[in-house]
């Protein structure tokens, strides 16, 4: 009997914590998601010469709800959600998931590495336009209920913005403590909202029917296509889903999909379809049309916190993609601050956090409304998704060994929804689709120059280095002036003296009693394996190599991590360890082959303002010593 009661008090601490975990994916895993219905409609059907007739209402609403179910319930939730590096999600996570998959071919890593750049390149563009549109369109509510206010909905999207990149420094837990409690009152007022109308006419149900869909496409020929990328804001924060895996786990997120999150986002849809049957004026604004109008004012407020919640969502992924770009090599160092004790997850990266601040204010000034933004929204999300496919496909084959006919199956499947989505969105390139495009090239050009750079900077260092065991063979027969303590030199070979050390005998005529070669590795999974964190090498003569490798979600912090070194015979007394590091000076030469010049000079222009290697590493300033080194490249 007591092992029975046991076993059911585990059950349902499980199915608590569950219950936990479901509500605050709720608050910040659908934000973007769930506000989507404030413009999706009006985007839809309300412009490109649409008219919302009742054929019409129909087959968006079919388009809406299949769409919902194809990519976001079966893709996202079901397929990719599958595809998890070790817990973690998102599309640097899978792009260096695939990459393991196909760790034999350097073309086929590169091909991959590509396609995730891109994709992630886009989700920058996507963190300026979500903060945008929906704020801007939750401000817009005001026009319904009071029009004479239309000329400060800009001016409080602007206040409401800065604010909003203002208290990011202070950490995530300063809005979210709010969070679920307000995304579980959004999803509940909006089936409340919709079901009214849904009873009130019930046939927009029949438009559950695909065929519906079908023939909206036969009537409405090139303008169905068009009306195509505004249906794709109904999947804005798809990608949320899986990139913020690692902080919910599968389970919780796909619960509160499926019994909470898609029925109420159905009823509001659907709730606007029936409102649009009866009054075809309501395209005007159709989700604020919804709302009595004594709940106008409220419901702008609430529409409001939703907002900023959904962008805060998608600000907190750009600077959590920021930290594995860095990690894995395509982005310069950045300062990366911890805004909580309990969660490694929670950063503020300064720099982006500026960035992404003037770039959402440009969107809101040169846009000025959420119908305009709507145009440039569905490229930064559709482009995002075809990657996401791409490499998910990668996995399935190469890691879940799926049958070549099931991966060919799903593909086509998969990449023709897709890349009708995405073909949709690039009829509207010339009218804002541009703006994420630009902007996910210039990324796309920084990164992959960085990634380029650092690659020929480590080539310059290997050819031009001194090899390694002859060096220590020869101080082992003459022995210069030895001083007491470690010296610790930071290096990319192993096998080659490193410059700082040649500098320090060359100048200062010694070498330290012991003498560390720290090579540090940022692998392709989110965190390292104890048994693959520390290797340690003794060379003799007082020469050892450490090579120290973390994972793409960690902080490398290298004074803790020789602190643990004891364990495999190389104690280190932080006190009586200097540090020595070549700070490269690089020069842009046209006669070495590489890059094109001016990405030389792009990548010395980043070299120049990265944070510097030794503050990355966390290395105290006072046990540090840098020597110059210039590479040519």
């Amino acid at each position: 009997m007591k092992t029975e009661n046991h076993t059911e008090d585990i059950q349902h601490a499980h199915g608590r914590r569950l219950t936990a975990l479901a509500l605050g994916a709720i608050g910040v895993v659908f934000g973007d998601i769930g506000t989507s219905p404030l413009y999706t409609m009006k985007e839809t059907l309300g412009t490109h010469g649409m008219t919302p007739h009742p054929m019409a209402v129909l087959g968006v609403l079919s388009l809406i709800f299949w769409s919902l179910i194809m990519v976001v319930s079966l893709k996202y939730v079901t397929f990719v959600m599958r595809a998890d590096n070790k817990g973690e999600g998102g599309i640097m996570a899978l792009m260096a998931l695939a990459q393991r998959s196909v760790a034999g071919s350097p073309r086929a890593r590169w091909v991959l590495a590509a396609i995730g750049i891109f994709g992630a390149s886009l989700f920058y563009g996507d963190g300026v336009i979500t903060p945008a549109i929906s704020v801007l369109s939750a401000v817009e509510g005001l026009e319904v209920a009071a029009p004479q206010l239309d000329t400060y909905v800009l001016p409080i999207c602007l206040v409401i913005i800065f604010v909003l990149f203002a208290v990011q420094r202070h950490g995530t837990n300063i809005v979210g403590k709010a969070f679920a409690p307000v995304m579980v009152a959004w999803f509940l007022v909006l089936a409340f909202l919709g079901l009214r109308q849904i009873v009130a006419h019930p046939q927009v149900l029949e438009a559950l029917d695909p065929r519906y869909a079908v023939r909206f496409f036969q009537e409405h020929g090139k303008l169905s296509f068009i009306a195509l990328g505004g249906v794709v804001l109904s999947l804005t924060g798809a990608e949320a889903l899986y990139a913020d895996m690692g902080h919910f786990g599968k389970r919780p997120i796909r619960l509160a999909w499926f019994c909470f999150v898609l029925p109420a986002l159905l009823i509001n849809y659907f709730g606007q379809g029936a409102l649009l049957l009866h009054d075809q004026t309501a395209i005007e604004n159709p989700f604020y049309r919804l709302v009595p109008e004594d709940w106008l004012y409220p419901m702008v407020a609430l529409a409001t916190m939703a907002a900023i919640i959904a962008s805060q969502a998608v600000i907190s992924g750009a600077f959590s993609m920021t930290r594995e770009a860095m990690s894995l090599g395509y982005s310069p160092r950045m300062a990366v601050v911890h805004t909580s004790h309990e969660m490694s997850g929670q950063i503020f990266v300064p720099w982006v956090n500026r960035l992404l601040l003037v770039l959402v204010f440009l969107a809101v000034l040169g846009f000025r409304s959420s119908n305009n933004l709507g145009a440039a929204y569905g490229i930064a999300v559709t482009g995002t998704m075809t990657m996401t496919t791409l490499l998910a496909l990668v996995v399935a084959r190469r890691r879940w060994n799926w049958h070549w006919s099931a991966v060919i199956t799903v593909g086509i499947i998969f990449l023709i929804v897709d890349l009708s989505f995405f073909g949709a969105n690039a009829l509207k390139i010339a009218h804002g689709g541009w703006f994420p495009l630009v902007l996910g090239v210039i990324i796309f050009t920084v990164m992959t120059t960085w990634r380029r750079g650092r690659d020929l900077v480590v080539r310059e260092i290997k050819q031009s280095g001194l090899a390694l065991e002859p060096f220590v063979a020869n101080i082992a027969d003459h022995p210069p002036l030895m001083v007491p303590g470690t010296a610790v030199f930071l290096t990319a070979n192993q096998n080659a003296v490193p410059h700082a050390m040649l500098h320090n005998l060359k100048h200062n005529k010694v070498l330290h009693e012991r003498n560390v070669l720290l090579t540090v590795e940022m692998l392709e999974t989110p965190v390292a394996d104890d048994e693959e964190r520390m290797e340690v090498i003794e060379y003799g003569s007082g020469f050892y190599g450490l090579q120290l490798r973390y994972g793409f979600a960690e902080d490398p912090n290298i004074p803790m991590s020789l602190s643990r070194a004891g364990a495999l015979g190389l104690d280190f007394d932080m006190m009586d360890t200097t540090f020595f590091l070549s700070r490269e000076t690089i020069v842009a030469d046209v006669r070495r082959p590489g890059m094109a010049l001016w990405r030389d000079k792009l990548f010395a222009f980043l070299a120049r303002n990265a944070m510097p290697a030794t503050a990355f590493f966390q290395i105290p300033g006072n046990r540090l010593i840098e020597l110059g080194a210039q590479v040519e490249i």
